[in-house]
């Protein structure tokens, strides 16, 4: 079964941090560019975070460069997303996706996703 399980999520006070996991599973995760997105209820799922199969390109959204970095281990089959400097307006739900097309690029457009997670909450809140 092609999957890809997040993990990593949970409540943590305002200036924290946390990593969140993408493991994959039935799949090579190298022949992927992998992102990140998160989604608040009642809105869209937005990008924040990308990076190519190869680890040359990365991308992050305004609203967590300088705060969050994006990296992959292909050897395990999994790519993180460490998150420091939390804020209340990071609470979201955070979902993984794998993406063949373009898969050495990343840039401010996120698009073709092949493989989604299921998602893992985050919560920031004193």
């Amino acid at each position: 079964q092609l999957q890809l399980v997040e993990s990593g999520g949970g409540l943590v006070q305002p200036g924290g941090s946390l990593t969140l996991s993408c493991a994959a599973s039935g799949f090579a995760l190298d022949n992927y560019a992998i992102a990140w997105y998160r989604q608040v209820p009642g809105e869209e799922r937005l990008g924040i975070s990308c990076i190519s199969s190869n680890s040359e390109n990365n991308h992050y959204s305004a609203a967590v460069r300088g705060r969050f970095t994006i990296s992959r281990d292909n050897a395990k089959n999994t790519v993180y997303l460490q998150m420091n400097s939390l804020k209340p307006d990071d609470t979201a739900v955070y979902f993984c996706a794998a993406r063949s097309r373009d898969k050495d690029r990343c840039g401010r457009v996120y698009y073709g996703v092949d493989y989604w997670g299921k998602g893992t909450q985050v919560t920031v809140s004193s």
